[in-house]
């Protein structure tokens, strides 16, 4: 069986979590801390960063853009009737594609950076620090700006990127995901984006993330709330 390391508070590792579910590809889940640049991970992945996926098959895939283009192009072998990564037609794809480029680079740099490797991966550096709060002001006022963008995607759409759910979906929402693990999203103030949300998080592929808890860090009281 293929093995997947992550670390529960990363949302690139959860929307590949997401993935891997959704697309019926069974792997075991190892934590791996990557601030710990262990040898043996470092041989797996010289950029010291999660997910690594280790199939039997292919050896170790580094990367969620890696990751996400190895299920896709491997779906069909295993049924061409499950869940399509970017579905539809070329066009539709690469609107998927955009999205999920959108939020692992766009999104992470302007929020979850600022909001979760400020608030947890900083203490875990060589030199242990306290958030930087003009940071954590800047991810939050950059918050509402991306989740008005969400909840237009989704009050104009079926799903973010079109008439079917895709890879689009689950990274905005593994990066919600975490940001709502820390209590961090202002969700009674976006209606439509929470709407959204709402129906990823009761999809069964989320269930393992809403059992997820990290030690030194208590989840948000409606974390695990599907009617929150």
């Amino acid at each position: 069986m293929a093995t997947l390391l992550h670390y529960p508070l990363c949302a690139f590792s959860r929307s590949i979590r997401l993935a891997l579910v959704e697309c019926g590809f069974e792997a075991e889940l190892a934590e791996e801390r990557p601030w710990e640049w262990r040898r043996a991970f470092i041989e797996l992945n010289p950029a010291g960063t999660v997910p690594v996926l280790v199939t039997d098959e292919h050896g170790p895939i580094s990367g969620t853009y890696p990751i996400s283009e190895y299920l896709a192009d491997t779906i069909d072998e295993r049924d061409p009737r499950g869940f399509q990564l970017f579905p539809g037609e070329p066009p539709a794809r690469a609107e998927a594609r955009r999205l999920v480029d959108w939020f692992h680079r766009k999104f992470y740099d302007e929020v979850t950076s600022y909001l979760v490797d400020e608030k947890v991966f900083r203490r875990f550096g060589p030199q242990s620090a306290s958030p930087n709060m003009e940071a954590m002001r800047a991810g939050h006022d950059n918050l509402r700006y991306h989740l008005t963008y969400i909840g237009h995607l989704a009050d104009t759409r079926s799903w973010l990127a079109g008439e079917a759910l895709s890879f689009a979906d689950l990274a905005a929402a593994a990066h919600l995901s975490v940001l709502d693990y820390l209590g961090e999203v202002p969700w009674e103030e976006f209606e439509a984006a929470k709407n959204w949300y709402a129906l990823l998080k009761s999809r069964p592929s989320f269930r393992p993330l809403l059992q997820d808890r990290v030690a030194g860090f208590t989840a948000s009281e409606t974390y695990a709330d599907l009617d929150f």
